[in-house]
Order: structure tokens, then C-alpha cells, then sequence
């Protein structure tokens, strides 16, 4: 499986690289979002995601903040969604292998 990755270059100038978990629009906002992680951990030792509004017909556009409560209710409720179906699957290959 090919993974989908881009880089960007933060205002100290270091690059850091991505690696894009999922897109999609919105009906809701009529807006695209780019779901993605540089796989670093958080205190607790979840991986870091995050999400922009992007343009998926200019590969050259800059991510843009997502700045309401509605569209990050939209994303957390697909991440949840994703969430939940990864671990009903773990579940069921770990009853398999038992």
C-alpha cells in the first residue's frame, strides 16, 4: 500500500512530513477537510492527528485553520466513527487468533 504524505515547513524552517490519514467533504459545510498526523505521540500516548480545510483541486494551496465548533464536531464524529470500526476489527482477529 502506497501512503499519501506531503511536507511542511514551519516558521522556524524546520520541514516536518505528514502522512494523510483520510479526506472528504462536507454537505454539511460545503468544505474539504485533510485529516492527517506526523505519527508523534501526546502525553498520554495517542498519536497526534490533526485537520485543515483544504483545496483538493490545487495541490499547491495552503491549509487553511479550522476555526468553527460545527466543522470540528464533523471531524471528531468521523474520527470516532473510524476509531470504533478499527477496534471492532482488532477484536474480532484477536477472537480468531485465540
Amino acid at each position: 500500500m502506497q501512503k499519501n504524505t506531503f511536507s511542511m515547513i514551519d516558521e522556524n524552517g524546520v520541514e516536518t512530513v505528514y502522512d494523510v490519514l483520510f479526506t472528504f467533504e462536507s454537505d454539511e459545510t460545503n468544505k474539504n477537510y485533510i485529516v492527517y498526523t506526523d505519527n508523534t505521540r501526546d502525553e498520554s500516548g495517542n498519536i497526534e492527528v490533526y485537520a485543515s480545510i483544504y483545496d483538493p483541486v490545487d495541490p499547491h494551496s495552503k491549509l487553511e485553520a479550522i476555526e468553527t465548533e460545527k466543522e470540528w464536531k464533523v471531524i471528531e464524529t468521523i474520527l470516532d466513527t473510524l476509531q470504533e470500526e478499527v477496534r471492532k476489527k482488532n477484536n474480532k482477529e484477536d477472537a480468531v487468533s485465540e
